[in-house]
């Protein structure tokens, strides 16, 4: 099929609303608008400031009328999904990627973290269909719109690396890059804006693998650090045995980390697109129009030992090759 012909073309399923235990699907029109923000709830956003000079009506269906929809498209696979630490590089990692024409960059889009999460909050799902109505949910997202797309990167939020199993039974030929940084370094910015994942409640506990009692008293700080501590871990035991995963570390600088990204996903960075990523790392990733300043190391808490002591062994891994 033409996908230029398919009733559904620019249009993407965006949120899930639960009423009396039924999930309902919500529709978003994007007006053709390439996903260039940082983050794709600021796309959302914008995409809904354009229906405001269109005639629009709220476009909801039940869930499973998203996997009957989704046949059709002419899509782009994933060319490579990134897992990150979180305030590691990723935003912009994913922002120069973006620069590209031929690249699709979704950046922690929030429809699939609610059907990855779907199940915490509804027990009538259970793996198989998560794995289906992601599948589903990627063909709307990843479809071709400007003819010129080829290829297809997902950043995911920090916490979908805890469902890195369920991930690679779906795209078990898909390179999966885990970014890092030093804990202290993503400590020190959580303290100045918490990441949802830092917060205690708002990703539910069981994720993480914690008990209430282990986590009841701890600071916003001593919390955060748990977090990644999880996130290191799976890190190890994901590269201990899968071969199409690639260790990154924020230290290695921007520029040779999209080299050593665009080798290990097979693309090809061309000389302009390399000076137009060079010129963007210069500002914020989060601000495209703020200059960029590295943050000050601060003393280190006894707390971060055991994070420490895992990043280190992640970055041995990385180096040893």
């Amino acid at each position: 099929m033409n996908h230029n012909l398919h009733p559904l073309q620019n249009w993407i399923p965006y949120k899930l609303s639960h009423t009396n235990n039924e999930v309902q699907c919500h529709w978003l029109n994007t007006f053709n608008k390439k996903f260039a923000e940082p983050f794709f709830d600021e796309t959302i956003t914008a995409c809904k400031s354009l229906l405001r000079l269109n005639v629009y009506r709220e476009s909801v269906s039940d869930l499973d009328a998203m996997v009957d929809w989704s046949g059709g498209f002419e899509e782009v696979a994933p060319t490579a999904i990134i897992f990150h630490i979180s305030r590691c590089g990723s935003t912009l990692i994913s922002q120069l990627l973006g620069t590209m024409e031929e690249n699709i960059s979704l950046a922690e889009v929030p429809f699939f973290d609610d059907i990855l999460r779907l199940p915490y909050k509804n027990n009538d799902y259970r793996e198989q269909a998560i794995e289906t109505l992601l599948k589903a949910s990627l063909k709307f997202y990843g479809q071709v719109r400007n003819g010129k797309e080829r290829h297809l990167f997902i950043k995911t939020d920090s916490w979908h690396i805890l469902f890195y199993k369920q991930l690679r039974r779906l795209y078990p030929d898909v390179p999966f890059i885990l970014l890092y940084r030093r804990p202290d370094e993503v400590l020190n910015s959580h303290t100045k804006l918490w990441g949802v994942q830092a917060v205690p409640g708002l990703i539910e506990p069981e994720l993480f693998g914690f008990k209430h009692k282990e986590i009841a008293n701890l600071s916003l700080d001593e919390y955060t650090v748990k977090v990644l501590e999880s996130y290191l871990k799976m890190y190890l035991e994901v590269t201990e045995n899968d071969k199409l995963s690639l260790l990154v570390s924020y230290s290695e600088g921007i520029i040779p980390i999209m080299n050593k990204i665009a080798r290990f996903s097979n693309i090809t960075i061309s000389e302009a697109d390399l000076q137009k990523m060079q010129e963007r790392s210069g500002y914020h990733s989060k601000h495209p129009g703020k200059v960029f300043s590295q943050d000050q190391p601060k003393d280190m808490p006894d707390f971060l030992s055991k994070a420490f002591k895992l990043y280190n062994a992640v970055e041995a891994k990385r180096v040893s090759g």
